[in-house]
């Protein structure tokens, strides 16, 4: 059986494959998921950040290996998320034209019914340096539930009294959200490279989870999906294979040191 990380009340992080421990995990146990999976876009090339040239590479768990084992591997993390998922639960999972039409098409080989895709676009996206592409300004979200027949949670009225420049308040939300890029406040204690704003994930765990409901991100990272269910009353699981990164999610939580199940140094990568 694989030891979570660290545990605290409603709050469990493993370092582990996310395979391994979604198998290891209830059956039926998960009402809600956010996944931000790799995109598989570190491929050599170069976008800007803070108004500089920078390389696109994030890590070696965004590198591709091919068509075929890509889709492997997002039809393996698939599978085992449906396992663990309540009748009635649903599935978010982000990504761009790199990694996202791939997920879709493993939602319907896994008998998903896919309920939404939002576009989640970011007004203050960086140019295209190039200069031979539409900039990209955008990442989609594919909003699922466990299959055709469950019924799934959708708390309308709550997303009727959130606003942004494309949605005004008090209407029916649309599928397009503007949300800015996550703010250097959010990076107080380090930084994920793709971490995701908490705006984005308050808006994705409040409108189709309730308060004590589990959710759970299998690619963990920063802890943002943590932190807003922590503040949003709901149960979380997150599972990564860095440290250093689920130590991060510990500060960004609001936990202590001394909750930890063993005292280790705060080594927080950039």
């Amino acid at each position: 059986m694989i030891q979570p990380y660290f545990k605290n009340n409603d709050f469990i992080l493993y370092q582990n494959d996310c395979v391994k421990v979604l198998n290891e995990l209830p059956q039926n146990s998960v009402d809600l998921i956010f996944a931000d999976p790799p995109y598989f876009l570190s491929n050599g090339g170069i976008s800007c950040s803070a108004g500089k040239m920078v390389s696109v590479n994030k890590g070696s768990w965004d590198k591709s290996n091919g068509f075929e084992q890509d889709f492997d591997f997002t039809l393996n993390w698939l599978g085992a998320c449906k396992r663990v998922l309540k009748d009635n639960g649903c599935i978010w999972i982000s990504g761009t034209m790199h990694n996202i039409y791939q997920v879709g098409f493993a939602l319907q080989k896994l008998d998903y019914k896919i309920l939404n895709e939002i576009s989640w676009f970011k007004p203050n996206a960086p140019p295209n340096l190039s200069c031979r592409y539409f900039a990209h300004s955008h990442e989609t979200l594919i909003w699922a539930r466990k299959n055709k027949e469950s019924y799934h949670t959708f708390n309308y009225e709550e997303m009727k009294q959130i606003g942004d420049k494309i949605n005004p308040k008090g209407k029916q939300m649309r599928s397009v959200w503007s949300i800015p890029l996550t703010p250097l406040s959010e990076k107080t204690f380090g930084k994920h490279p793709t971490q995701k704003p908490i705006d984005l994930l308050k808006r994705v765990i409040q409108s189709t989870s309730n308060k004590g409901d589990v959710v759970l991100d299998p690619f963990n990272g920063s802890g943002t999906s943590g932190v807003v269910a922590k503040e949003l009353g709901r149960k979380y699981i997150g599972i990564d294979l860095e440290k250093n990164f689920l130590d991060l999610t510990i500060l960004r939580a609001g936990l202590t040191k001394e909750d930890l199940l063993t005292t280790r140094p705060i080594n927080i990568r950039n």
